[in-house]
């Protein structure tokens, strides 16, 4: 049933690139979002700026800045704002990082105290520079926040530490809420938009190892990852990716449309219309995530998703604490 609900989706199910669906063609209209305004966008930017810190949302290029800085919450990223990787499709800039800094976790945590938001969330770049990929760091900026904001919701979007599971261990020792590795694409198509350093295998296995971790702890912290479509997949490669993820206990799962950064970037094969990301929300409920998040402007963290992802967090915190598996 799933299958055949999904064989729709794509158009037609080849490898080969679609007719007219290069990145120099215009980008169709419900790709065209109005210039970020509004009273609190402005007001968290200056906060932000006065407050030195980095934002991917502004790093990555997202669409979705003018909508989630007016609802009032940013993602704030980690450890600088140059990448160890070169990854294909990612505006960071990629170098030699400069040292961390010891105090950034504290001063991070002052610092999202005076935004006055209920749900955060914290990205990084890649620090393959560092022996634990920056884990440690990430831990006690969680730490930080819980010790100030005790009801703050927080979202950890990490690197895969390169598969290093004691690094996954101290990120979900330091007990975010939500727990997030981005697979990007589908398996066949990691060499060509990742990193090599980054590996589907090593991807599933970073978020499987996250899910049972803290299970065994008894918390209730979702796993939750991010697909970007118009690279070149086929829609048996992203319902076999969906069904991997599901086998890897992942929660929640987004689906948005590739944009491509610039001309050194990868291009974009085809812009997939929102009726395709409908079916592809309809077809992971039908999987049993959580949550999904589909359409072409939607991305890894934005405020739309956080709202949903806040009911399911307290939904699930009362089933553990009434003992009710059905609603776990």
């Amino acid at each position: 049933m799933a299958c055949a609900m999904f064989s729709r989706v794509f158009n037609p199910p080849t490898r080969e690139r679609m007719p007219n669906s290069s990145s120099r063609s215009p980008k169709p209209p419900w790709l065209k979002v109005r210039a970020p305004a509004g009273p609190r966008y402005t007001a968290i930017k200056q906060r932000l700026r006065s407050l030195d810190l980095n934002t991917v949302c502004e790093e990555a290029q997202c669409p979705n800045i003018g909508e989630c800085w007016d609802g009032g919450t940013a993602t704030v990223m980690l450890m600088g704002d140059v990448c160890t990787r070169g990854c294909r499709f990612c505006a960071v800039s990629s170098g030699k990082p400069a040292p961390l800094d010891p105090n950034e976790p504290i001063h991070v945590a002052d610092m999202i105290q005076k935004m006055e938001v209920d749900y955060i969330v914290l990205t990084s770049v890649n620090r393959d520079d560092l022996d634990d990929g920056g884990a440690d760091h990430f831990a006690r900026t969680v730490e930080a926040l819980a010790e100030r904001m005790p009801e703050l919701l927080v979202e950890v979007l990490v690197p895969d530490f390169q598969g290093l599971m004691p690094a996954v261990d101290r990120v979900v020792a330091s007990q975010p809420a939500v727990f997030a590795h981005n697979v990007e694409t589908v398996e066949r198509l990691q060499r060509t938009v990742r990193d090599v350093r980054a590996t589907y295998a090593q991807t599933l296995e970073v978020l499987r190892r996250a899910k049972n971790l803290a299970e065994s702890q008894g918390r209730t912290m979702l796993t939750k990852t991010s697909i970007m479509l118009g690279c070149g997949e086929t829609e048996e490669e992203v319902i076999q990716t969906m069904r991997d993820l599901r086998a890897h206990e992942v929660d929640v799962v987004t689906f948005g449309q590739y944009l491509r950064p610039s001309a050194q970037h990868l291009e974009v094969e085809r812009f997939v219309p929102p009726e395709e990301f409908d079916r592809l929300k309809a077809l992971a409920d039908e999987m049993g995530f959580a949550y999904c998040a589909s359409g072409p402007l939607v991305r890894s963290s934005y405020r739309a998703g956080e709202y949903f992802i806040t009911n399911i967090l307290k939904q699930r915190a009362r089933a553990f604490a009434t003992h009710d598996p059905e609603m776990i």
